[in-house]
């Protein structure tokens, strides 16, 4: 349970201002088709952190505990670094003929690629050692945070102090980063 809320609240914490809820509201305000959009985030996300859960359930399985310690606090301390940089949105989505649906799929998947909370799932899958509970928590913290876009539009953009989150889960990253550094 603790591998999931874990991984829950660092995901939906370090999402919010992110690349992707940023892309969550241009979605939504491009085709102002809440479900579609909601249930392409889902399936993006679920095969992007199901492959990055593996790959950290993998690690466990090559490398000593003790290195491996050093490499995960190592790893969200880096975290820690890359949330206080801004994302930039890119969003150049000219595959209307996918659909709502599949439009969102492939941009959330593609934009996902080598995002913090994809390094998270590594991390976590291989601090924990439990590949669906972290894949799960991953999934539902992606939610948590893109949902609210998506439902709320431009209109949630415009309110968040990005800023002070961001330090927030920047602070939270590098003290489970020191934490698993300096655990016995």
């Amino acid at each position: 349970m603790e591998a999931f809320l874990v991984s829950t609240g660092l995901v939906a914490l370090a999402e919010v201002g992110d690349k992707t809820q940023l892309l969550s509201l241009v979605l939504a305000a491009r085709f102002r088709q809440p479900w579609p959009i909601i249930l392409g985030i889902l399936i993006a996300t679920a095969a992007n952190h199901a492959l990055a859960a593996g790959v950290g359930a993998w690690v466990t399985t090559l490398v000593a505990p003790g290195v491996l310690r050093w490499v995960v606090g190592l790893s969200f301390i880096a975290m820690a670094a890359w949330m206080v940089l801004p994302d930039e949105l890119r969003l150049k989505t000219e595959r209307e003929r996918f659909g709502v649906l599949g439009t969102t799929i492939i941009a959330f998947f593609i934009v996902e690629m080598g995002d913090k909370t994809q390094v998270a799932t590594v991390a976590l899958a291989a601090k924990y050692a439990t590949y669906f509970a972290v894949l799960a928590g991953t999934t539902a913290g992606m939610m948590i945070a893109n949902i609210p876009a998506v439902l709320l539009g431009d209109k949630l953009a415009g309110r968040l102090p990005v800023r002070l989150v961001h330090g927030i889960a920047a602070l939270i990253f590098a003290a489970l980063g020191l934490a698993v550094l300096f655990s016995a």
